[in-house]
C-alpha cells in the first residue's frame, strides 16, 4: 500500500482551515458556528427534519435541538408536523429567511469568489473528487469505528 499520509495531511489541513474560516465567520456575524450551519442548511428553501440535519451536517442531535429552540423562540423557524411520524420538519419563516439572508450574504459572496477562482484553476472535477473523498472517508470511518 502506498504511503498517502502526506497527501492526507495536506487535505486535512485544508479542511481544518475551511472549518476555521466558517467558525470565524460565525463569530464575526455574532452567531454560533452550528447556528450558521443550520441557517445554511435551511436556506435551501426545503424543510428538513432534525434527524436529517444531524446526519447530513454531523451536528449532535442535542445541539440541533437547542439551536432549533433558540431560532424558533426568535420567530425564525417553523415546525411542521409530518403525518404518520414523530419527526417534525423545520423551515425558515419569512423573518427567518430575511435573517438568514443577512447572515449568509457575505459568506455566500466569499464562497462564490473562492469557487470561481478554484474552478478556473482546477476545473469542476475538483468538486466531485472532494465529494468522493468525503464519501470514501465516511465508509472507512464506518468500517473502523462501527463497533465503538
Amino acid at each position: 500500500m502506498e504511503d498517502y499520509q502526506e497527501l492526507i495531511r495536506k487535505l486535512t489541513l485544508a479542511e481544518n482551515r475551511i472549518d476555521g474560516l466558517y467558525y470565524q465567520t460565525a463569530r464575526m456575524l455574532g452567531i454560533k458556528d452550528n447556528t450558521l450551519a443550520i441557517l445554511y442548511a435551511l436556506d435551501d428553501g426545503q424543510p428538513h427534519s432534525q434527524k436529517q440535519l444531524c446526519e447530513e451536517w454531523l451536528i449532535p442531535k442535542t445541539t440541533i435541538n437547542t439551536i432549533v429552540k433558540e431560532l424558533s423562540a426568535g420567530g425564525y423557524l417553523t415546525l411542521h408536523i409530518e403525518a404518520h411520524t414523530r419527526e417534525k420538519k423545520i423551515s425558515l419563516t419569512a423573518k427567518g429567511r430575511k435573517y438568514a439572508a443577512a447572515k449568509l450574504e457575505k459568506l455566500y459572496r466569499m464562497e462564490q469568489e473562492a469557487m470561481q477562482e478554484t474552478l478556473a484553476e482546477h476545473g469542476p472535477a475538483f468538486i466531485q473528487a472532494f465529494a468522493d473523498f468525503a464519501e470514501n472517508l465516511k465508509k472507512s470511518f464506518e468500517k473502523y469505528f462501527s463497533s465503538i
